[in-house]
């Protein structure tokens, strides 16, 4: 038996799941925390890698690994191969500033032109305007910039600073791929290339290419969807990994006509789609997938931990939340709950915080807060099924991911929320599982077809009152 491992290293853990190369077939897995917060210093991110190969026992008889990981993130290394400063991840919306900044230099329609996004706190360029800014010190100490994928790839392969690795603080050996590059805004989809006078303007400094002759901040060199990175220092065959999402997509195999809802810490609704996508608003970000096409994207920051947030509120765990919601009717009585708990993304307001609208004497119940929970999450991801729809994509079926989407109540509001069929895949790591379709791309040069388990289909039964409710309180 041939096996190939994939790698989740997302914002709350990192998963390893090892499978047969001809079927898929899972043959174990392991996973290990990561630590809370917005800045995390990402050598705790290696040793959770370590610690979830060893988990999943380790990787000895795999033949190919690849690693998808949380996009954006900002890892900034100096000459010697030294973490500068703490990783600022995606939901870090300290740089929201920053991206007014770029923007208001380029302007917002010339950005979607060139790499297909438009700057928002999320996304790594306007981290690094950010550091510039805020940090001149450490912004002149980057002699490269990774991101989280791309960090962990380089270390795997055994680079790293001298004292931590056999082959030493090799920058011009750092790589990426296109899924995860197309959310730095300075690479872009369309034109496959780096838009050097963009990272310029967010770092205040000239970026080149890693592995190209010249004095530039290096900058991870972009693979193909199946090109391999390198090896191990023990010979195993390293992937060339991928954005979380991007790795989402290939785990499911997500073709054309399937729409992606992700309940996770972040929300996401993606598709797969054969030509790039721009959107001068901003809204739907034109990602690379990690397979040769386009992931038109939204990403809203207040997803799962909404309804974490309410449940510990009202003293419930996530079944006795679902056995409330269920108790009270489509629209909870009015009830709206607007989940801006982190700020948000989609729509663009990092400074905004939660409220709750539409309570009475008679609405104020714990079942209608419940519903009104799950109501507002999923009301803030079908804006963003709108939004990708209005920028040309058009679904068959919506593939409902994320733990949250077992929950019964969740899958149960989703079909009077969303106006599209809903399939729930079974449970699975689908990120890591991605990583493992690409390490096998990479070991066999041919993509592999594995299966798709579902483990519901919920029947349509929209009810507009939900959105109506919504829309009235979330200003769109």
């Amino acid at each position: 038996m041939t096996l190939v491992a994939g790698v989740d290293s997302s914002t709350q853990s990192c998963k390893v799941v090892v499978r047969d190369l001809e079927t898929g077939a899972l043959v174990r897995s392991g996973r290990a925390a990561h630590p809370d917060g917005t800045e995390v210093d990402p050598a705790t991110w290696w040793t959770a890698l370590q610690e979830a190969i060893a988990s999943a026992g380790g990787i000895d008889d795999v033949d190919a690994i690849s690693i998808a990981g949380q996009q954006h993130g900002m890892v900034v290394l100096d000459s010697a191969g030294h973490i500068v400063r703490d990783a600022l991840l995606w939901n870090d919306t300290r740089s929201a500033r920053a991206a007014l900044d770029l923007i208001e230099a380029v302007g917002a329609a010339e950005y979607a032109r060139r790499v297909g996004v438009v700057p928002v706190a999320s996304f790594t360029a306007t981290k690094l305007r950010w550091l510039r800014d805020a940090e001149p010190a450490n912004a002149a100490r980057v002699a490269a910039v990774a991101l989280p994928h791309d960090w962990l790839t380089w270390r795997l392969r055994g680079y790293g600073p001298a004292d931590e690795s056999p082959l030493g603080p090799d920058l011009d050996a750092l790589t990426t791929d296109r899924s995860d590059a197309s959310g730095t805004a300075y690479w872009g989809a369309a034109s496959g290339a780096y838009d050097f006078e963009l990272f310029e303007l967010a770092l205040g400094r000239a970026g080149r290419v890693a592995g190209t002759p010249g004095d530039g901040v290096v900058l991870p060199r972009v693979l193909g969807p199946s090109e391999p990175a390198g090896r191990t220092p023990s010979g195993v065959l390293v992937g060339p990994g991928a954005g979380d999402n991007a790795g989402a997509a290939l785990g499911l195999g997500a073709g054309d006509g399937d729409v992606v809802v992700s309940i996770g810490t972040s929300g996401t609704v993606f598709a797969v789609t054969e030509s790039p996508v721009t959107d001068p608003g901003g809204t739907v970000a034109g990602f690379a997938d990690a397979g040769g096409l386009s992931l038109p994207l939204i990403a809203t920051l207040n997803a799962a931990r909404v309804l974490s947030s309410i449940a510990t509120l009202l003293s419930a765990d996530h079944d006795s939340l679902a056995t409330l919601a269920l108790e009270a009717e489509p629209g909870a009585g009015g009830v709206v709950l607007v989940p801006y708990f982190e700020g948000e993304r989609t729509p663009n307001l990092p400074d905004a915080t939660a409220s709750i609208h539409g309570l009475t004497i008679a609405s104020t119940r714990p079942e209608n807060l419940a519903r009104a929970a799950i109501e507002g999450m999923l009301c803030g991801l079908a804006d963003g099924l709108d939004a990708v729809r209005a920028a040309g994509v058009r679904e068959r079926r919506i593939l409902l991911i994320g733990g949250a989407a077992q929950n019964p109540a969740v899958a149960a509001v989703a079909a009077q929320v969303f106006d599209a069929p809903i399939v729930v895949p079974s449970p699975g790591e689908y990120v890591a599982d991605g990583g493992a379709v690409q390490a096998a791309w990479a070991l066999t040069g041919t993509r592999p077809a594995w299966p798709l388990e579902l483990s519901n289909e919920v029947a349509p039964d929209y009810r507009p009152i939900i959105r109506e409710q919504y829309a009235a309180y979330a200003g769109i």
